[in-house]
């Protein structure tokens, strides 16, 4: 059995790009969230020692892998259990990285990592402890959580561009960034919570 991309000029044929050859795991959407996790560590080593354009740059392409592998999930049928688990985990595992090393760098304030950083660690907590006690095994991405990773995402990038470019306008517009991305970041983990409590309960009356 293989899943893979269509070809082209309009064959309904499908060119494979895993088979049952290959771990079940080990699709392209994956490869490119494992590449998000690996240049994660070289981010942050570039932040500490002050080579902005680098991570930067970097920075830009983790996030674009966190936008491809999705759709490339979708688009060739090549979504896996793990994969789905995976990613969100990869994005966690980035962003609380790229900002635990800016406040460790003084860029950002710590309370705004505590909250990045608390939310996550909350998250993966929850979900190990669903995972242990109960059957419930599919965690969803909301719109919330979706929209709180873009919004770190900009407030990375605004901060990141700062550090390249330090003029008094980016200055004002990554501050301002600061306290939107807290407000999603505070309100996705709050949607999590209710989503997840549902869940469980649902679980519970099956």
């Amino acid at each position: 059995m293989s899943v893979g991309l269509p070809r082209p000029w309009g064959s309904n044929a499908r060119l494979p790009i895993y088979s049952s050859s290959v771990p079940r795991w080990l699709t392209v959407p994956n490869l490119f969230t494992l590449a998000r996790v690996v240049l994660t560590p070289v981010i942050i080593r570039d932040i500490v020692d002050g080579r902005h354009t680098r991570a930067l740059v970097l920075f830009l392409a983790a996030a674009w892998t966190d936008a491809i592998d999705g759709w490339l999930a979708r688009a060739t049928g090549s979504s896996t259990p793990g994969g789905a688990l995976f990613d969100p985990i990869a994005d966690k595992f980035l962003m609380s990285g790229i900002f635990l090393a800016m406040g460790a760098e003084g860029v950002v304030p710590w309370w705004f990592v505590a909250i990045v950083f608390g939310r996550d660690l909350y998250l993966l907590l929850a979900v190990v402890a669903i995972l242990a006690l109960t059957t419930v095994r599919k965690f969803p991405p909301s719109g919330w959580g979706k929209l709180s990773t873009f919004v770190q995402i900009a407030t990375a990038v605004c901060w990141m561009v700062y550090g390249v470019w330090p003029v008094q306008p980016l200055d004002a517009i990554a501050r301002a960034m600061l306290w939107i991305s807290a407000a999603c970041t505070v309100w996705s983990g709050l949607h999590y919570t209710i989503a997840g409590a549902r869940a469980l309960k649902s679980a519970r009356t099956r």
